[in-house]
């Protein structure tokens, strides 16, 4: 049976407004295998965002736990949590977040850095990774000057340069046209071989139905979609 690199157990978020407390997530529960891809779908304001954060450790549950690769994210301390984030997950976002001042081989190369590899290290990462993306050939192009597929392409070898056992997506296919959305999932699609899983929050159906398992969020919980 496959590993779990990530899983959640009875996953709650409880948020304050005013006086009372509102309750966005109730006892969810997940499990991700080595090299799978899922969709997780529902209705804008289903808590799809907030399940992401939990799920990379970018918030804290109110109640339950999130384990990834092993280690329950809850029970580091933040700088802790953000060390293994780093080494463990990726992240990429409808927006690609791209620095202007930085090239696209230094974009990718920024989080091997964080992590302590020499420059040259990073670099050579990098440039390795891009090539694998197709776009060996604009490693010094800066975001200005890339499309808005290839811009999201360096923000998802970004997130694979560290050799995270899981990417979580947000909407990663939302701003680009229809042409620019299939190279984005051709190239997810060739990157299965890397061992890497994906979690893929997406209003898409073309999106979802190329994942190996589709999720609902309703109902503050995951249902088979």
């Amino acid at each position: 049976m496959a590993e779990s690199i990530l899983r959640c157990i009875d996953l709650a978020k409880d948020y304050r407004d005013g006086g009372r407390s509102v309750s966005v997530l109730s006892g969810v529960q997940f499990d991700l295998k080595a090299s799978e891809r899922v969709a997780i779908i529902g209705k804008s304001g289903a808590g799809k965002s907030t399940l992401l954060n939990l799920l990379g450790g970018l918030d804290v549950p109110t109640s339950g736990y999130v384990e990834v690769s092993g280690q329950r994210m809850n029970s580091l301390s933040e700088a802790s949590r953000c060390r293994w984030r780093n080494q463990n997950l990726g992240f990429v976002f409808q927006f690609h977040h791209l620095l202007p001042e930085f090239s696209a081989v230094e974009a990718v190369a920024m989080p091997a850095r964080i992590a302590g590899l020499s420059r040259r290290q990073s670099l050579a990462k990098a440039r390795e990774l891009l090539e694998e993306v197709g776009l060996g050939d604009r490693l010094d192009h800066r975001p200005g000057a890339l499309s808005g597929g290839e811009r999201q392409r360096v923000a998802i070898a970004r997130a694979l340069v560290n050799g995270p056992g899981c990417v979580l997506m947000d909407e990663p296919t939302g701003n680009l046209d229809p042409e620019a959305s299939e190279q984005v999932l051709a190239m997810m699609r060739a990157l299965g071989e890397r061992n890497t899983a994906f979690i893929v929050v997406t209003h898409d159906p073309a999106v979802a139905s190329q994942m190996d398992r589709r999720l609902e969020l309703r109902d503050r919980a995951l249902h088979p979609a």
